[in-house]
């Protein structure tokens, strides 16, 4: 179980409000997640896709160090080929949720992008349609990311409001829209073509009831 801002918010008082996440509490649905040493997590895969099993507050945060590509690595739907890794916040399902993604090559970059397909549950149903890259209000430029670099990314929301965190610094902030309100789910994480160890946080639970693992799906 979970063991355990905003923009005028210190790290200190952000990471009383988040709890660790096992993997006991992870569902995955594309790829595979590893334990290692540490209570931390490393993933070796072309395409992770997980989520939390646990209703929290809408904010997640991964310490994550990168190792450089993956040993095979696939390109997403569209063909293009990418190395990221993200949050997942709102996560009903494999149609509809908000992305918090630091994108590290071909190009460094934070993107947030709404994946909306009303009515439509399934990858099977909605492929990769829907999506939106929201423009921030504000931004800043990510840190320079090399292989074997250690940094932290957090995101968080607040109804539509969102902000995005590097190392505890803001990189982007703005509203998502109405549209990203239109659905709701856990928070998660996903990544593409990066080798990668992290571990993840998570904010409080709040809901008894958990929305179940709904076994393998792509985004």
């Amino acid at each position: 179980m979970l063991s355990g801002s905003t923009l005028s918010a210190g790290p200190q008082s952000v990471t009383t409000r988040l709890m660790p996440v096992s993997k006991a509490n992870l569902c995955v649905t594309e790829g595979t997640i590893q334990e290692f040493p540490g209570q931390g997590f490393s993933v070796n895969v072309p395409k992770m896709r997980a989520y939390l099993n646990a209703y929290t507050q809408p904010m997640a945060e991964a310490q994550f160090t990168y190792f450089g590509p993956t040993p095979n690595e696939a390109p997403l739907a569209s063909g293009e080929m990418r190395r990221q890794f993200g949050l997942k916040l709102r996560a009903q399902d494999a149609c509809n949720l908000v992305y918090a993604m630091w994108r590290i090559e071909p190009e460094s970059k934070l993107v947030v992008s709404v994946k909306s397909n009303p009515g439509e549950h399934t990858s099977a149903q909605c492929g990769n349609r829907g999506y939106q890259n929201i423009k921030p209000r504000r931004s800043s430029p990510l840190p320079s990311l090399g292989s074997g670099g250690t940094h932290i990314l957090r995101a968080e929301m607040n109804g539509a409001e969102m902000k995005v965190f590097a190392d505890n610094f803001p990189v982007w902030e703005g509203s998502v829209g109405p549209d990203a309100l239109a659905f709701d789910g856990p928070v998660g994480i996903r990544s593409d073509n990066a080798r990668l160890q992290f571990d993840l946080r998570a904010g409080k639970p709040l809901k008894p009831q958990a929305p179940g693992c709904r076994g393998e799906e792509s985004e």
